[in-house]
């Protein structure tokens, strides 16, 4: 199907969910490339389904996931699952089962065990399975990769990585719910994005060590939680995930022999795509970050005082994933993010949570 298109051909996308992620991230992503087409989106829900048709005229609703794929439907070459958590396993295991290639929101599972099993269906059915880790192409995640990849700080002893906001009441709804089904709260929603990103930048780990609290009044699930991991390499990396911080610190702070880098202020793209800005739409560099939000490179002093020089920001490029995925199916690319390297960073996960349980440092 997909190995025989023309690359001019656009990729037929099926979108699971219109919700928050459905709606900001993934819909309008696709839309942006030009080697995919938004063709059929599912909701239950009438305002979202309006909502989906206005903003992407032509495109098929469909009420459940299965329409999708169902006896007579319109032929598709991906399809995106950007439902709730508790549905990823589900969906995508029966989306592969009717032969589709598939794109998996993070958490991809909410065990590792159970991602292991994702991936061996689709290595069994031949089908792509990769998942939406996002954040990979943040301006500051890219910007440090170019300077761990020039030895800009040396050896790294130290990766310290904030992912924090202030919202001292819970909005509500699945990802704040208690209920163990659910794979709700920040371990699992911002704490995907942290723990991927320090796998990537420094790779296995061998120890866990973990802080979750449930902070708010009326909050049923973790919003303030700490991770303390031990890399084999050596190279230590302290997470932290909060929506209680009424004091923002730096999104990174990393620590090397000769030099150390410090970043504040998180990328600009989520905040974009929620403005209704689209890449390319307005002839702006995508992404770009203003020179006074560029980290600085130095040592023996804060650069809050002036220490260090300032490193410009590579932009940050989400459309480069769906790109990616697009190059993976024609065959001309690897998977931007497999189901293996999910299940690792879940294995973190889960070690983390048992970890704040127990009291203990836990081997993932």
């Amino acid at each position: 199907m997909t190995g025989t298109d023309s690359p001019r051909t656009p990729l037929r996308v099926g979108l699971v969910g219109y919700g928050l992620a459905g709606s900001v991230f993934h819909a309008p992503l696709i839309a942006a490339s030009e080697d995919l087409v938004l063709t059929a989106v599912t909701t239950g829900n009438p305002e979202r389904a309006a909502e989906a048709r206005a903003a992407h005229p032509g495109v098929r609703v469909a009420a459940k996931p299965e329409e999708l794929w169902a006896p007579g439907a319109e032929e598709l070459d991906l399809v995106v699952v950007a439902s709730p958590n508790k549905t990823h396993v589900e969906v995508a295991t029966a989306a592969l089962e009717a032969g589709l290639p598939v794109v998996v929101d993070k958490p991809l599972a909410g065990t590792a065990a159970e991602a292991r099993g994702l991936a061996a269906l689709a290595e069994e059915r031949g089908l792509l399975l990769s998942v939406f880790q996002n954040r990979r192409w943040d301006s500051d995640f890219r910007t440090l990769r170019r300077l761990l990849d020039e030895d800009a700080l040396g050896e790294v002893q130290r990766f310290e990585s904030r992912f924090e906001r202030w919202r001292p009441k819970p909005k509500g709804g699945w990802r704040e719910s208690g209920a163990p089904e659910e794979i709700g709260g920040l371990l699992y929603d911002l704490g995907s994005h942290v723990v991927d990103q320090a796998l990537v930048l420094f790779g296995p780990v061998v120890s866990v060590y973990a802080e979750s609290d449930v902070r708010r009044p009326g909050a049923e699930a973790d919003d303030d939680t700490f991770l303390a991991l031990t890399h084999a390499n050596g190279v230590r990396s302290h997470l932290y995930v909060s929506a209680t911080t009424a004091q923002l610190g730096p999104r990174f702070r990393v620590l090397g022999q000769r030099a150390g880098f410090v970043k504040y202020g998180l990328d600009p793209q989520e905040a974009a795509l929620r403005d209704g800005l689209r890449p390319g739409a307005d002839g702006a560099v995508w992404g770009a970050e203003p020179e006074e939000l560029w980290g600085r490179l130095g040592a023996g002093e804060s650069p809050l005082t002036g220490g260090g020089d300032p490193v410009e920001s590579l932009p940050g490029d989400y459309p480069a994933f769906y790109a990616a995925v697009a190059a993976a199916l024609r065959g001309t690319g690897p998977n931007p993010v497999t189901a293996h390297e999910a299940a690792d960073a879940l294995a973190v996960l889960e070690a983390a949570r048992r970890s704040a349980r127990e009291g203990t440092t836990v081997t993932p």
